[in-house]
């Protein structure tokens, strides 16, 4: 018995979002240009996300640890950071909303597989993060969650379901514990 057989896997057409050629000078931009750039050169990592489609707003800061896959399918709002060693796995669209915190080695994920069906197809599911929010260290985000308006997640947290606005979360999976503002 095969539960997958990888040999007849298909990527979907256009699923990158962007040709080969464009994926492998990302690729090679992120490696030598943005990972290598000192670390107070904010604009500078702005710029090269803005220049291959990423939507960045005022006066984000981006470590250069951060790792991009697809950055045409970013979106950051005002004023957010984003940590270092943090991956934003965008092989579908992750929306990120004004003075959001995403501290060090997050990862968003937007794309899975379908462990059911034997070609092991691939989808992706828009993550959103919602303003005001704040991801403490190491929290995973698995792909098609919202994370609420003001959500704190603790660290080490493993989110797999919408949080609701305003709440204090934690956990693996993570839950609503408390509210962030009573």
């Amino acid at each position: 018995m095969h539960n997958q057989q990888l040999n007849k896997f298909k990527l979907p057409e256009n699923f990158r979002g962007r040709n080969a050629f464009i994926v492998q000078l990302w690729w090679f931009v992120q490696a030598i240009f943005f990972n290598t750039s000192p670390q107070f050169l904010y604009g500078f990592r702005r710029f090269l996300l803005r220049i291959f489609g990423a939507k960045i707003g005022k006066k984000v800061i981006i470590r250069p640890s951060v790792k991009v896959t697809y950055p045409w399918k970013i979106s950051i709002g005002d004023y957010s950071w984003i940590g270092d060693d943090v991956v934003l796995y965008s092989l579908g669209e992750i929306d990120i909303g004004n003075n959001v915190v995403i501290s060090q080695k997050s990862y968003i994920c937007s794309a899975s597989h379908d462990y059911t069906k034997v070609d092991f197809p691939i989808f992706s599911k828009r993550n959103i993060i919602e303003d005001d929010c704040w991801l403490a260290t190491d929290v995973y985000i698995a792909p098609g969650v919202t994370i609420g308006k003001g959500v704190v997640v603790g660290a080490r947290s493993s989110v797999y379901k919408d949080m609701p606005k305003g709440w204090v979360c934690y956990g693996n999976p993570a839950k609503p514990l408390k509210k962030r503002i009573d």
